[in-house]
């Protein structure tokens, strides 16, 4: 890899983490904001298991889990971000961390959770990045043992995270929807059509998913308006 190549990478990791890395700013701000939206909506139901998705690809939906999984640790609690995109996985390069092994070797028991999740930079958040890509994703994250790794991990941690694919690209979404306490739904001021959103909750609906509320983000608003929006269902 060219040393112009890893600078860019490095620009993007540094961008992309931004509650580590400026956690002063007011971006980072709207982070804290969706993760006080959540905790107040577990008042009654405490959503331990929480799966953030996109109707489409390009939207932020791996930004915006990684950077929610950092706020959460930030209050001191241990949080696990699983890359459930065994098709283009990206948990490792934001984090850093090796891709020799992860989810797809745990799933296939030839590695366990506690040997597989990697500790981070940041304190008390730990990931479990995909692992070897492998050639039946959708029966992987629907099989038994997939539902016995979300409640190990829920059994060991305050948090579980869940990045996964675009709702409307592949059924990947629909299927881990199921096994997650809550969904968030991220998408792009400008991008993000209407009908691909609203077909994308119909189909989380139809997953039986919690549907916890909706990041809007890329919106251009003045200097003192927020980056981010969390609306609450």
């Amino acid at each position: 890899m060219s040393r112009k190549m890893r600078k860019t990478i490095n620009d993007l990791t540094q961008r992309s983490l931004i509650t580590h890395n400026n956690p002063k700013s007011p971006i980072s701000e709207q982070y804290r904001t969706i993760r006080t939206n959540i905790q107040f909506s577990s008042i009654d139901t405490h959503y331990q298991s929480i799966m953030v998705t996109s109707s489409s690809p390009g939207e932020g939906k791996s930004t915006t889990v990684a950077n929610l999984a950092v706020v959460l640790a930030q209050q001191g609690k241990s949080v696990l971000l699983i890359d459930g995109d065994l098709r283009k996985p990206t948990v490792h390069y934001t984090f850093k961390v090796s891709n020799i092994q992860g989810i797809t070797n745990v799933l296939t028991r030839q590695i366990s959770l506690e040997d597989a999740a990697l500790q981070t930079s940041v304190e008390d958040l730990s990931v479990l990045p995909s692992g070897p890509v492998p050639p039946n994703p959708s029966e992987l994250l629907n099989s038994k043992s997939m539902e016995m790794l979300v409640e190990e991990a829920k059994s060991k941690y305050d948090y579980v995270l869940f990045d996964t694919p675009p709702v409307l690209a592949v059924t990947d979404a629909q299927v881990l929807a199921n096994r997650c306490d809550g969904v968030v739904l991220v998408t792009s001021s400008g991008k993000t059509e209407k009908e691909a959103a609203i077909k994308a909750k119909e189909l989380l609906d139809n997953a039986n998913a919690k549907i916890l509320g909706v990041v809007l983000n890329q919106k251009e608003m003045n200097e003192n308006s927020y980056y981010y929006y969390y609306g609450a269902n």
